[in-house]
């Protein structure tokens, strides 16, 4: 059993759950796959199970009801990892604007001393792909926004490619964040900042997805516009 799991939320994502289960076994690091799929009507899950058979033991899957939002799918994925005893826990997108290739330095990052590290589009070094400039901006200085609200200084708060240690997921409240879009990274990110743990950025390249639908919208929008004044007050 390897000592990484990288927990992948899916829904509708069956033009790319083959390809990203071989590219991750293929890395030359050995990672593990927890897929939490919410009812895909797609087939996605039938996929999943297909790709269990020719990986055996080393993809797992987690089929829940419809969609209930990708920050109860990382904390179902989260206290699935804890009780499996996986030392390092990622959360990854499945539509490939995260680089598994990556994987491997955010791991390398935590191995070697942080406790968390963010794959981030803002350090030093991180860039943003085929996104018009009007989302880059508004991405980025959501990200301003954030930091002068919660005085943090991470430059990516709303990055969903991380690597955390075990005792960091351990020491959170994770069912006191109740958030479900991007108000959940920034939550998790600020939890572990309260709780003084090491974080660092690692600098990625961000590709805007090629098959399948966003899952943006305008309410996760307004959950994390918003959400950054209430966790100042959250027990996190």
């Amino acid at each position: 059993m390897s000592d990484s799991v990288v927990i992948i939320p899916t829904y509708n994502e069956r033009d790319n759950v083959e390809n990203m289960s071989r590219k991750v076994m293929s890395l030359g690091k050995e990672f593990d796959i927890l897929f939490v799929d919410d009812g895909s009507p797609d087939g996605t899950a039938d996929i999943i199970r297909d790709m269990q058979k020719v990986f055996d033991g080393r993809i797992h899957l987690i089929e829940r009801a419809g969609k209930q939002g990708l920050g109860t799918a990382y904390i179902a994925g989260f206290k699935w990892s804890l009780d499996k005893n996986y030392e390092y826990i990622f959360e990854m997108d499945c539509d490939f604007s995260h680089d598994p290739d990556d994987l491997i330095r955010l791991y390398e990052a935590c191995s070697e001393g942080a406790d968390l590290s963010i794959g981030s589009r803002y350090c030093k070094g991180g860039k943003v792909k085929n996104w018009p400039m009007g989302r880059i901006l508004m991405s980025y200085f959501a990200s301003v926004y954030v930091r002068m609200i919660l005085w943090i200084k991470i430059k990516d708060t709303t990055a969903g490619f991380k690597c955390y240690n075990r005792k960091v997921l351990q020491k959170i409240n994770l069912d006191g964040n109740t958030f479900k879009g991007y108000a959940f990274q920034i939550c998790m990110k600020y939890a572990a900042v309260k709780h003084g743990f090491r974080i660092k950025e690692v600098p990625i390249t961000f590709i805007d997805r090629e098959k399948g639908e966003s899952k943006m919208s305008s309410g996760i929008f307004k959950e994390a516009f918003w959400g950054v004044w209430k966790m100042r007050r959250m027990d996190l």
